[in-house]
């Protein structure tokens, strides 16, 4: 075949703009404008992520302990391209991996994943969105960890958002100077007021990104589940989600978070600040620095610093405020898994003694009864037994609580799981942590089982993290997890026999076997 030198011209012509034109449009980066300014993200071909977004003013100086301020504006293109620093923290949980620039004051930032295409700035898709809390204890965590990453979950349709908030000293610290300064006298819970914050920004800005303002989901699990339940109970953030989904962890008759009044907080945090800081003024207090502080909540072993009843963010306690009906009535979706007792387990005992000693101490004359609900009659089965109890007395308990309130009080439906799929050996973490241990649906939630290299992962893992990222993102659709070529997965209600789903290899629903369980623990655990 021959050619002219016009066509050979013409060809090198075509494939230099072609070029000229590929090269534009892979470095030209996806940019959105919202209230505060421009933002400039970034794309992998099919999620565009905005990473990195003040959401509040820095609560710094005299910005510390007080209610979050919108964020100020700014002039020509901010990049969105990497995490906001994590709030300050200390190094206690060794599964934490981050992405982020270290702890700082300066942490109020979220990050936005969407599957919508952005056209001018913005744009014309309404997609649900879902708002992740990390958890931590009230003390650690960040949007940074790549287990928590949104891109694989952003992949179901969903847009998919999750802030910083403040913790432990900085969050949750109460004073009664704090309280006399406040307009509604109310001390403590800056970190749930930072979390309701970031759900006003989505109200204002989420449209930009192709997500609806009225379809939200707020999930997270542990503290964040705690934080779920607390924002469902609160008259703040009435209105800013449709729905709820809570991951181990509820803020009823908790065991492992008890909750204060504000002015037993304030009394027990001013003589915090007294003895371990010096300090007894709120000036001298926020002069100090932030290091200062966290090496004194360092020092004590205890979560000291976590929600409180402030009576303003929590008038009164969630258990109180979803009695009378007054919680935000939203579809839930919550459970807890199998082996989160597992950092409860005797060294130096057998778990048939451990079980029997707690039968006598704590049960006392229905000790009987507390051993045929968590049987003992031999090894195997009492290990099983002790683990139950310890997952139920450290999260599983105050979860069931939040569910069953929400069932009388609440008209929304109620779907319930639990997840029991055993971990594949992690060389990362000890022997307690095995089995389906506390926070380890955490990957399969967001499709990030590669995040974790280091584990061999099975192809059952991965069935089942397509499977629960389905269910999730149904449920943000349209507040029912079912879809097609799913097992069906009924509400959570007394004519279903109250139905639990068991997420693991071969996921199915079966009937509550532990109701009269939990119904036992309420007379001796709930005041």
């Amino acid at each position: 075949m021959k050619f002219g030198l016009s066509s050979i011209a013409g060809a090198i012509l075509f494939v230099a703009l072609f070029a000229a034109v590929g090269i534009r449009a892979a470095g030209s980066a996806p940019t959105v404008k919202i209230d505060t300014g421009k933002l400039e993200g970034k794309s992998d071909g099919t999620i565009t992520s905005f990473l990195g977004i003040p959401f509040a003013q820095p609560p710094v100086g005299n910005l510390r302990w007080k209610p979050p301020v919108k964020p100020a504006k700014w002039k020509g293109v901010r990049k969105a391209t990497e995490f906001g620093s994590r709030c300050m923290q200390a190094r206690i949980y060794e599964d934490m991996i981050f992405r982020d620039p270290g702890p700082s004051e300066d942490c109020l930032y979220l990050n936005v994943w969407t599957p919508a295409k952005l056209d001018k700035g913005k744009s014309k898709e309404k997609l649900p969105v879902m708002v992740w809390i990390y958890g931590g204890g009230f003390t650690a965590g960040a949007t940074s960890e790549p287990r928590q990453d949104g891109t694989n979950l952003a992949k179901e349709g969903v847009v998919v958002v999750s802030m910083n908030y403040r913790l432990g000293i900085f969050g949750f610290f109460a004073h009664p100077e704090l309280a006399k300064e406040n307009s509604h006298n109310a001390t403590g819970n800056y970190g749930l007021m930072d979390q309701s914050a970031a759900l006003e920004w989505v109200k204002r800005n989420i449209a930009q990104f192709g997500g609806d303002p009225g379809n939200v989901t707020i999930f997270g699990e542990s503290a964040g589940s705690f934080s779920v339940s607390e924002q469902m109970a609160s008259p703040v953030s009435k209105g800013l989600f449709q729905k709820a989904i809570g991951e181990s962890g509820g803020a009823f008759a908790s065991r492992a978070l008890p909750f204060r009044t504000k002015d037993e907080s304030a009394e027990a945090d001013a003589k915090f600040a007294k003895e371990h800081l010096n300090a007894d003024t709120l000036a001298a207090l926020r002069a100090l620095p932030a290091q200062k502080l966290l090496d004194a909540q360092s020092a004590i072993k205890e979560i000291r610093f976590a929600p409180n009843i402030d009576g303003y963010f929590l008038p009164e306690s969630p258990e109180a405020i979803f009695a009378a009906g007054k919680q935000s009535d939203v579809p839930l979706l919550a459970g807890w898994n199998r082996d989160e007792g597992g950092f409860g387990m005797p060294k130096d005992k057998t778990p048939a003694e451990a079980l029997k000693d707690i039968a006598a101490k704590d049960f006392a004359a229905k000790a009987d009864e507390f051993l045929k609900l968590y049987p003992a009659e031999n090894e195997k089965q009492a290990t099983r037994s002790l683990m139950d109890f310890e997952g139920d007395r450290f999260i599983a308990f105050s979860t069931w609580r939040w569910i069953d309130a929400q069932s009388k009080t609440g008209k929304s439906p109620i779907y319930r799981y639990r997840f029991d799929m055993d971990h594949p050996k992690d060389p990362k973490r000890g022997p307690e942590e095995a089995g389906a241990y506390h926070s380890a649906e955490i990957e399969f939630v967001f499709g990030a089982l590669d995040s974790e290299n280091w584990i061999s992962w099975r192809p059952e893992d991965h069935k089942l993290t397509d499977l629960i990222r389905k269910y999730w993102s149904n449920f943000a659709k349209n507040g029912d997890p079912n879809g097609p070529g799913l097992p069906n997965w009924p509400k959570y209600n007394a004519d279903t026999g109250y139905e639990v789903m068991h997420l693991d290899a071969d996921p199915k629903a079966q009937k509550d076997m532990h109701r009269a369980r939990y119904e036992f623990l309420t007379g001796f655990w709930v005041k």
